[in-house]
């Protein structure tokens, strides 16, 4: 009887230890993090389409536009800044790193916007299939972009809520040492004024919003 006893507190025991860990977020807090990282590999594969596109919207617009040289110079510049910086999902918890990554991205968000608003002078490149083509591809690339990161975002916000919540916050601090991970940024100053971006330097004086 007395072993019946003690394998049944032993039962007990492990039991209530299983369901003291779980509340402590041993299973929710990996979930939240696989997920979270999941989404931001979204994020980055629609940058990287966008990115695609960019060379060949940069030599259809040339062969109308040659005098807009120094705008698809920046263009350019600004895909190679942006394509250069990559951060791993080993690195969204470093703010530092994720203001990188969101500052090329939104350089070259600017940039893309200045030389599509110079195509307005050109009405022969306005009507070439190739351009209206690349044009639909990269509106509807933002379009993805934005679903992404928006989806990133929610899964950000779940995770870090998950880690600094009772009793979950227990096992991030003593079990997992997790870290808050940084949301993905709407906007930039830069985006917010694209015709007065510098991909070489500080943005132009004449920006209000380049202090």
């Amino acid at each position: 009887m007395a072993g019946f006893f003690t394998r049944f507190a032993r039962i007990a025991f492990v039991a209530a230890a299983a369901a003291s860990l779980a509340g402590c977020g041993v299973n929710s807090i990996p979930t939240a993090e696989e997920n979270a990282k999941s989404k931001w590999g979204e994020v980055q594969n629609q940058y990287q389409r966008r990115s695609d596109l960019v060379p060949n919207l940069v030599a259809t617009v040339k062969g109308y536009a040659k005098q807009e040289q120094d705008t698809l110079t920046k263009v350019t510049e600004a895909r190679a800044k942006a394509t250069s910086v990559q951060i791993s999902a080993a690195d969204i918890s470093d703010p530092a790193k994720m203001a990188q990554f969101q500052a090329a991205q939104g350089q070259l968000s600017a940039g893309l916007g200045r030389l599509l608003a110079s195509v307005e002078a050109y009405p022969d490149l306005k009507s070439n299939q190739n351009f209206l083509a690349l044009q639909s591809q990269l509106e509807g690339t933002e379009n993805r972009i934005a679903i992404a990161r928006r989806d990133y975002n929610e899964a950000v916000k779940d995770y870090n809520v998950t880690i600094r919540t009772f009793p979950a916050v227990i096992g991030a601090k003593v079990i997992y040492g997790s870290k808050p991970m940084i949301p993905f940024e709407a906007t930039t100053p830069n985006a917010q004024v694209a015709p007065s971006v510098s991909f070489d330097g500080p943005a132009a004086p004449a920006s209000p919003a380049a202090n």
